[in-house]
């Protein structure tokens, strides 16, 4: 496939089956995502890919931790409260995903049970956790942004499906504390992936994209 095909195919998806991906896939084209640009080529990203029963303990610790926390403390700035046609276009996401799962705007139980699930990955096999040295700021997460788009692509490429999650980002002590992790890296968001469960409904939910000329100037 173009990489204009790969992009019309591609959508977040928040239903996997539980078929694992091989661990020789795996380093093919997590060694292909290499290859992502970067400011000065400092190839910032550090990543983590947690598989199996490793991935089922962080889960488990992310659900606990974020069932017991009233409010989010992320590493960087995730404090972002959308005005204008941004509001609108985050608001049409969730009118999309919640009329797929065929949940009404006062069912607010289940759509606090469609959010938690993004704490278990949405049942994905692995997931991949992009961090960082937090001293990087925003040139760091531009350089993130570009490296996850170009892995993304590798893996549905390889008809592998993925969803981009903010919030794996909100919680990160669970993630620090398992991992380890120094004080001067920080977790910036995260991603599921695996094979997409194509029966499900969420999977199903589509989102529209901004006409050319609202985004582009030709000059």
């Amino acid at each position: 496939m173009s990489i204009e095909q790969i992009l019309q195919q591609r959508s977040s998806c928040r239903s996997f089956t539980k078929q694992e991906i091989s661990p020789e896939l795996l380093q093919q084209i997590f060694s292909a995502a290499q290859q992502s640009p970067s400011n000065c080529n400092v190839q910032p990203w550090q990543v983590l890919v947690v598989s199996g029963k490793k991935k089922d303990e962080l889960k488990n610790k992310l659900i606990q931790n974020v069932m017991q926390q009233q409010k989010p403390n992320p590493d960087f700035n995730w404090n972002v409260a959308y005005t204008g046609e941004h509001r609108d276009r985050q608001f049409g996401a969730a009118n999309a995903l919640y009329s797929a799962m065929d949940i009404g705007r006062e069912e607010k139980q289940k759509r606090q049970m469609a959010m938690l699930r993004n704490w278990s990955f949405f049942d994905a096999p692995h997931v991949a956790i992009f961090t960082l040295d937090k001293y990087l700021d925003i040139m760091g997460a531009v350089d993130m942004g570009i490296y996850a788009q170009t892995l993304s692509l590798l893996l549905q490429e390889q008809g592998i499906s993925s969803c981009m999650q903010g919030a794996l980002g909100q919680f990160p002590g669970p993630i620090r504390d398992m991992f380890e992790l120094p004080e001067e890296r920080g977790i910036l968001f995260g991603m599921s992936f695996g094979y997409a469960d194509d029966e499900a409904n969420v999977n199903k939910a589509r989102t529209d994209r901004a006409e050319l000329g609202d985004s582009v100037i030709f000059a």
